[in-house]
């Protein structure tokens, strides 16, 4: 494998509209980020990643573009951009913007002129098709529910939208459209950029025919997914796009794909592949409901663990894929993979830990670090995400009560990973001077960053002991290249593997006991040395040596150690 620069880096993302509100309108901004490089510097972070700050309507908060060579005014000015781009310079640091490209807002210049001529060039840059017997042109739900096709007003024709209806889909089979799309991320990489999350990459591919599918629910529609996994070619759009762009850059990509299909992955992310790196979705898949979220699937230790190890056995040797917690559009982790027993800092910590050390490039999400959690809603009026409020319809729909379908919401809504960065315990959590622009979960008072500064035992100091331990000279070869060999998977808590690099002769065992009872584990060597633990006092775990041929973790117990032979 050709070694790359992102290669032992440690990536965050930011969801800049609830990180840091400087100016006091409830929505975080670019100046608000600045002020915060240096904790993220202190944290051990080298890449950061901005979800959308582009000129949007909001509609599916910022991810529904109207003009991407614009800064949205909540978020601030080019110029402030600019200053960020030139402050993380300074700090050896990296900025990635989300590339959303498969739809743009209905608002988006592009759209207003296909409207006001359905039969011109603009038009083109979309999907409009005539509709079929007086309906539409086929039977695709979108994502957010309903059908994903809209009427163009005036015509017999529809519109695609695979997501919401503002956001129509983008034709990349118009090699005009693809064109300005790739004048604009030359225009980005121009400014400094050091690269791009690629957002829902894998729909850019639709075929033409648009096929209807059996229906999968009762509303007589069939997922759009459906289409996306039949399709053929996506793979030339991705080369395209990379010979005339980010390819003629020593740029990092990092895309989110669902739906890939099998063999793929060294296309998508080997030596030559369309994409420097993808994210593991693996665990999120796992947990996904045939129907919705309520009838998504309870976490299985074992299941999880066993998913994680696949993915992680199918990249070796390939490539190196994004390891996540959380994100943008996921729950808070140390909510959703955690028992219930481990909702606390030592169980947040072990999370940490399993998860630092994986083969691939982490990205910790704003908030993961101090160890946030889920939020509580007692109404769906509370919640902002377009995503929850189809999800809460359809588990009424379903049957669900209305308390079961907003405890479905606690579990999976995207906004318990949106709500306000918690700074102190300061009123809105030192977020804002003014009114949130979505509620502060409430136990900021308890879980907040500067409370944990001042702790040596908090989840942000541990996070930042793994960070260095990560990317320390006398480590970093094995924990970046090491191979990864899982250990113990007869267990039914233990969740352990191995890093081994042949180049520097070193083994490190990372091991955790999600279970509720102290378990021992034998240990296949002369001697071990205890390099971390999230149990214990430092200066009692540091160099210790755990007992000849076996180690004892107590329950949410992580180690991770150096094994000599």
């Amino acid at each position: 494998m050709k070694r790359k620069w992102w290669h032992d880096k440690v990536a965050y993302q930011i969801y800049p509209k609830s990180f840091l509100d400087s100016d006091g309108d409830g929505v975080g901004d670019l100046r608000g980020i600045i002020s915060k490089l240096d904790y993220l510097k202190d944290l051990g972070v080298d890449i950061i990643w901005l979800s959308p700050i582009y000129q949007s309507p909001f509609v599916d908060q910022g991810y529904d573009i109207s003009d991407y060579y614009k800064i949205a005014e909540e978020f601030g000015t080019m110029e402030e951009f600019d200053e960020l781009l030139a402050e993380a310079k300074k700090r050896d640091m990296y900025i990635l913007m989300d590339l959303v490209v498969n739809h743009c807002s209905d608002k988006h210049e592009w759209f207003q002129k296909a409207l006001a001529d359905p039969e011109g060039k603009y038009a083109q840059y979309f999907h409009f098709v005539k509709g079929r017997d007086g309906k539409e042109p086929s039977n695709y739900r979108s994502y957010f529910g309903g059908s994903a096709w809209e009427k163009v007003p005036g015509t017999d024709k529809y519109y695609l939208h695979m997501f919401a209806k503002e956001q129509p889909d983008l034709n990349w089979e118009n090699p005009g459209l693809r064109a300005e799309i790739y004048k604009m991320m030359n225009w980005w990489l121009d400014k400094g950029l050091a690269g791009f999350r690629i957002d829902a990459i894998i729909n850019i591919k639709k075929d033409l025919s648009f096929p209807s599918f059996e229906p999968d629910g009762p509303d007589g529609l069939a997922s759009c997914v459906k289409m996306v996994e039949e399709v053929q070619g996506v793979g030339e759009y991705f080369e395209d796009m990379k010979k005339h762009t980010y390819g003629k850059y020593d740029a990092f990509t990092v895309a989110e794909v669902f739906n890939m299909k099998k063999d793929e992955l060294a296309q998508f992310i080997g030596d030559d592949g369309h994409f420097s790196s993808m994210f593991d979705f693996s665990a999120h898949e796992l947990m996904q409901g045939g129907h919705g979220w309520y009838d998504s699937r309870p976490l299985v230790f074992k299941e999880w663990r066993d998913v994680i190890f696949a993915s992680q056995k199918e990249t070796w040797g390939i490539g190196l894929k994004a390891n996540i917690i959380e994100n943008h559009d996921e729950p808070r982790g140390a909510s959703r993979f955690l028992p219930e027993y481990a909702h606390n800092e030592t169980g947040a910590k072990m999370l940490a830990t399993t998860f630092l050390f994986l083969y691939g490039i982490p990205f910790i999400y704003q908030g993961q670090e101090i160890g946030m959690t889920n939020c509580r809603r007692g109404d769906i009026f509370e919640y902002d995400d377009i995503s929850t409020k189809d999800q809460y319809r359809e588990a009424l729909q379903a049957g669900c009560t209305r308390e079961q379908a907003l405890e479905c919401c606690y579990e999976n809504s995207r906004d318990n990973a949106r709500t306000p960065m918690q700074w102190s315990s300061e009123k809105n959590a030192g977020f804002t001077s003014g009114t949130p622009w979505l509620a502060v979960n409430p136990d900021y008072k308890k879980i907040n960053v500067a409370e944990q500064e001042r702790r040596k035992d908090s989840v942000l100091s541990y996070y930042k002991k793994l960070i260095a331990l990560k990317k320390s000279p006398q480590f970093k070869e094995v924990l970046t290249y090491g191979k990864f060999i899982p250990e113990y998977e007869d267990s039914d808590s233990i969740f352990a593997y191995h890093r081994i690099s042949e180049e520097s002769g070193q083994n490190i065992l990372v091991a955790a006991n999600y279970g509720e009872s102290t378990c021992e584990i034998p240990l296949e060597c002369s001697s071990a040395r205890v390099l971390l633990s999230n149990i214990g006092k430092e200066k009692e775990i540091e160099n210790s040596i755990p007992e000849k041929g076996k180690i004892s973790l107590e329950s949410c117990q992580a180690a991770v150690l150096l094994l000599e032979k």
